[in-house]
């Protein structure tokens, strides 16, 4: 007696013999076509999850290299931070000491060895985020890589199903030689749809992951930019650092007779150039409110960059400001320029005093704005305007100085920059409340 498979399989070896005979004589190759693409589908998945595993390996050994780069340079910079709070310290104690030449230049070394210190810095990070950039860039590449195999595979997937789909499943039955192997010829096919639809998925996960790192990409550049910029302040700081240790050397010959006669000098001229500008300050308010009070009333007093750069080299009352010892807090900001540069008027206003003779005493330029406001700009090295004058924002009146013994530049000033200070009647504020 047959068993029911047994009786199956008779049946079905009777119906493919009379479907032969009848409608396959001329569609034989179309089967065998549809079944051997229902392989190749499967094979087509092997060597594309072969391949992608390879790729994968080869991928992450050297993400995993950048990584312990990156790792091994946070280290470094840790260890910098560390030397930058030792550099601190021992400014902190050198300001606290008596001011002498020893003391004063002991200071400067110390500011000079924290400057380098940021310039090791600096190029470290410069060093890192070029790895962390070049990580990124091998994401990218890698979801790019991605995105086209499973594209191509995808592509595969859908003209190898279509193809199967032209192919009935009465063909494809009579086609094997049991119902078994039928069976496991629909799961195939079941298969292969399901490896349609994952790889889907993994091609919208990898443009997501291609563009996020796509805006790392981004971000990192900006980055990389910025710090880039501030390598080059630091570079300029670090020459303003020496260049003030080499002005004292040479302005004292190691003497500290000669120092404290220089301390004497930067005092006095100090101390003048602010009791003149207090005392112009209402000179020159009662002068134009005779004058010209309606010009100065409906002028324009908010004010902008006297210069075109915005790097600020000391701050208002800057604890850190090397010569704070000498001529007291520093009243304004410096604002580092090269010498000679172009000046500008921040705001409307008339000019209540121009001091500059072409020596290289302290010079500067003041002018008077509506609403309380004056300005202030030392270590000028050269005056486009006189006093009396009425100036609008932006209007060219003078020249950057403040090099070593350079014209106007004044004792214990060094490095090229534009001291710039904000008086609000009368008053000296913080510039930086001001500024756009």
């Amino acid at each position: 007696m047959l068993s029911l498979i047994d009786e199956l399989n008779l049946f079905y070896r009777i119906l493919k013999k009379c479907y032969n005979e009848t409608m396959l004589i001329n569609n034989k190759k179309k089967i065998f076509i549809g079944t051997f693409f229902l392989g190749a589908i499967f094979l087509s998945i092997i060597k594309i999850n072969l391949a992608s595993g390879q790729e994968d390996e080869m991928f992450n050994q050297e993400i995993q290299q950048l990584n312990s780069q990156i790792q091994a340079q946070k280290q470094q910079l840790d260890a910098l931070a560390d030397r930058q709070k030792a550099y601190t310290q021992a400014i902190a104690a050198k300001q606290a000491e008596k001011n002498n030449l020893n003391s004063q230049l002991a200071l400067l070394e110390a500011r000079g060895n924290k400057a380098q210190l940021e310039i090791d810095q600096t190029n470290l990070e410069i060093s890192k985020s070029d790895l962390e950039a070049k990580k990124i860039a091998m994401d990218i590449m890698d979801a790019n890589n991605r995105i086209d195999q499973q594209k191509e595979h995808i592509a595969k997937l859908l003209r190898l199903v279509y193809k199967q789909d032209q192919i009935s499943t009465l063909e494809i039955l009579l086609l094997n030689d049991s119902i078994s192997e039928f069976l496991n010829q629909a799961k195939y096919l079941e298969n292969a749809n399901e490896e349609l639809k994952n790889s889907l998925a993994e091609l919208q996960n990898d443009k997501e992951r291609l563009e996020k790192a796509q805006i790392e990409s981004r971000e990192k550049g900006v980055e990389l930019a910025k710090l880039k910029k501030d390598l080059e302040e630091k570079k300029a700081q670090l020459n303003y650092e020496e260049s003030e240790k080499n002005y004292l050397l040479e302005e004292t010959r190691s003497s500290e007779k000669a120092y404290q006669e220089l301390l004497q000098r930067a005092k006095k001229e100090a101390s003048q150039a602010a009791a003149e500008i207090a005392g112009l300050e209402n000179t020159i308010r009662d002068k134009m409110a005779q004058k010209d009070k309606d010009r100065l009333a409906n002028s324009d007093s908010t004010l902008s960059w006297p210069v075109p750069g915005r790097t600020i080299t000391a701050t208002f009352h800057d604890p850190d400001y090397p010569f704070r010892r000498i001529i007291g807090e520093h009243s304004g900001v410096d604002i580092r320029s090269k010498q000679g540069s172009p000046l500008y008027a921040a705001a409307d206003g008339y000019v209540a005093r121009v001091k500059f003779n072409g020596s290289t005493a302290y010079a500067y330029i003041m002018i008077v704005h509506n609403d309380g406001i004056s300005t202030v700009y030392g270590h000028v090295s050269g005056a486009n305007v006189a006093a009396d004058q009425y100036v609008s924002k932006g209007q060219l009146i003078g020249k950057t100085g403040g090099g070593t013994g350079m014209p106007g530049s004044g004792p214990f000033s060094t490095g090229a920059h534009l001291h710039f200070e904000v008086r609000k009647n009368g008053l000296p504020v913080n510039p930086l409340e001001y500024l756009p």
